[in-house]
């Protein structure tokens, strides 16, 4: 799946009209982690850095209806101006007068961050006429927000039809792991899969079943798989109606040689609460009235053993709910070893992301996924419209 990226093209004197993914968490007008800001910056600073370049910035922000002062770009284009250490304007709209006027005033070296592309509905419509006069405002079109490329949107993938379009850095690396860590991947190859509900995530591990040598499930998706087996799971978040789903998962991977490891023991707390004191379950079953919040030292130990014997691996998903201080353990536990690792280690998901984040382990992952929906589907294998729309290389 290699893609032509902003290196294989000439920018000099050009528009360089670029996608990035800059929806931030805001609060109040305060930016609460400007991890997807910052990870933009090489490919903008790269742009820059060509003689005579002009450089507008296209981006969503939230889900707004219409436009209104919560979801506009504002503090984006404040901690844009400090992180590129240079002005950065930004225009009252995206497209029309305003928008052109700000633009055709531009200056080589100027930055323009357009505001909001969601204040207009014809954006998730992928609109034509929408995505033409978005294309009008530049020349060469270059999409470096991995974290939409799932979405055909007028900015992601009907821009895309309208200029000459390729890739900056971050998609480039994005395309590189999330898709390359497939082709040849070093064995073993590990998949560590957690979150809520087995639902989200099962056509990722049938996607992922006939390439891994084994996966390590946790989360609160593990009790469905654990019910299957008729083990008791107590109040545990279950999805009754996946039992059977489960079941013939752990079959076909039985079937094929693929080891699958589930919790062998927990913490559990009578509800699910923030205060709830955390206690030991010593074994598999959960006992009735308890519900299980995390996996348990035992399990610790078992999937830090599978993942230190690993030389590829994938990671999206918690172990717990994390967000629980009492219940950050097994999480963090993971996430240790992962980093510890002598091997390629793939981190996507929005809670994994979080989770290393938070823990400060991201530096020693090969690479820390900016994309949750999109990291998904990629690993499901599905062509994301916003890369496929780019030139080949």
């Amino acid at each position: 799946m290699a893609k032509k990226t902003v290196r294989d093209i000439d920018l000099s004197g050009k528009r360089v009209l670029v996608r990035v993914d800059f929806n931030v968490p805001i609060k109040e007008g305060v930016i609460g982690d400007d991890t997807r800001i910052a990870a933009a910056i090489p490919t903008l600073k790269y742009i820059l850095g060509i003689k005579g370049t002009k450089l507008i910035l296209m981006s969503h922000l939230g889900r707004p209806k219409k436009p209104d002062k919560e979801n506009s770009l504002a503090p984006v284009a404040k901690r844009l101006e400090e992180l590129l250490k240079k002005p950065v304007t930004l225009a009252p709209d995206c497209v029309g007068p305003e928008a052109e006027k700000v633009v055709a005033a531009m200056k080589p070296g100027d930055v323009v961050l357009l505001e909001n592309v969601r204040f207009h509905p014809e954006e998730e419509k992928n609109d034509p006429a929408f995505a033409a006069k978005l294309a009008s405002l530049g020349d060469i079109y270059v999409n470096d927000a991995f974290g939409t490329a799932h979405r055909a949107h007028a900015s992601t993938e009907g821009v895309a039809r309208k200029l000459p379009a390729v890739a900056g850095f971050l998609m480039e690396k994005e395309i590189k792991f999330l898709g390359g860590v497939f082709e040849k991947p070093e064995k073993p190859f590990l998949a560590i899969i957690g979150g809520a509900k087995v639902s989200t995530k099962i056509a990722v591990l049938e996607s992922l079943l006939p390439r891994v040598d084994g996966f390590v499930i946790g989360g609160g998706m593990a009790f469905t798989f654990l019910k299957a087996q008729g083990r008791k799971v107590g109040t545990s978040l279950v999805e009754d109606d996946f039992l059977q789903t489960a079941a013939g998962f752990l079959q076909k991977a039985r079937a094929a040689g693929v080891e699958v490891l589930l919790p062998v023991d927990h913490r559990v707390a009578a509800a699910y609460a923030e205060n709830a004191a955390a206690e030991a379950v010593d074994g598999v079953d959960v006992p009735d009235g308890k519900m299980a919040l995390d996996i348990g030292p035992k399990s610790e130990a078992l999937f830090r053993d599978r993942i230190r014997k690993a030389k590829t691996m994938i990671w999206n998903g918690p172990m717990g709910v994390f967000e629980f201080k009492a219940f950050a353990g097994g999480t963090h536990a993971v996430a240790k070893a992962v980093a510890d690792a002598k091997a390629v280690t793939v981190v996507g998901g929005g809670d994994s992301v979080a989770a290393v984040n938070e823990f400060g382990l991201a530096g020693k992952i090969s690479h820390v996924s900016t994309g949750g929906g999109a990291s998904l589907e990629m690993l499901e294998g599905k062509v994301l419209p916003g890369i496929a729309a780019l030139q080949d290389r």
